[in-house]
């Protein structure tokens, strides 16, 4: 809490945290930029030099999971030399390091609604983030290939990396073990899976992960 000395700096950072811990203390979302600001005593005109609306925070909330993950990422000096397979894990791993440090947000975000499409809604902003981050890898691998029936398609790969995503944030939700040492597990075999599909290396490779992702639905039912 800040002094009377030390007034508390309003920004983006700031009312995204007020804005999550209101959501989990009155276990529900506001109902208007008014209610909220009067809630956590911020002016609206602090709000709206941010955010348009509660729903344009809720998008950038996730924004900003990937741009935290993309800045601690970079702090690591080795990172820059990292192989595409390795920084994807990188990503992944981050992220939903990110992700279950605010696990109990999350969750409920991801739950706001009855009906699936719609919780997704809030993800819109990040699908882009995550198509960019892909096609920038693919595009650097693609660079150091000669001949051009080598190279692999960036907008497949990057759909693909998408729907990898969810996959994993799916699974990420109903993963009960311990530190989520399955979503752990169910990265580097989807990221190592995907990869190989792109590099041509042996089936096995495919169907280990197909045989992981079977046995997982199978607990889950």
């Amino acid at each position: 809490m800040a002094s009377s000395k030390n007034k508390q700096t309003v920004d983006s950072e700031y009312i995204i945290s007020k804005y999550m811990e209101y959501v989990l203390d009155n276990d529900g979302f506001p109902k208007s930029v008014y209610k909220f600001c009067k809630e956590v005593k911020i002016s609206e005109d602090n709000f709206y030099s941010f955010f348009g609306s509660i729903e344009s925070l809720n998008k950038s909330i996730w924004n900003t999971f990937f741009t935290t993950t993309v800045d601690a990422m970079n702090k690591n000096k080795e990172y820059a030399e990292f192989s595409s397979r390795d920084k994807m894990l990188t990503f992944f791993y981050t992220f939903f390091e990110m992700l279950s440090l605010n696990r109990s947000y999350v969750l409920f975000a991801l739950r706001q609604y009855d009906m699936p499409f719609k919780n997704i809604n809030q993800l819109k902003g990040l699908r882009r983030h995550i198509k960019g981050f892909a096609e920038e890898l693919i595009d650097q691998d693609n660079e150091v290939k000669h001949y051009k029936f080598t190279k692999n398609p960036s907008a497949i790969f990057s759909e693909g990396a998408w729907l990898q995503f969810l996959f994993l944030l799916n699974f990420w939700v109903g993963d009960e073990s311990a530190s989520f040492e399955k979503t752990d597990v169910a990265i580097e075999k989807s990221v190592n899976t995907i990869f190989d599909l792109f590099d041509n290396t042996p089936l096995h490779n495919v169907l280990d992960f197909g045989k992981f992702l079977w046995k997982e639905k199978t607990m889950w039912n």
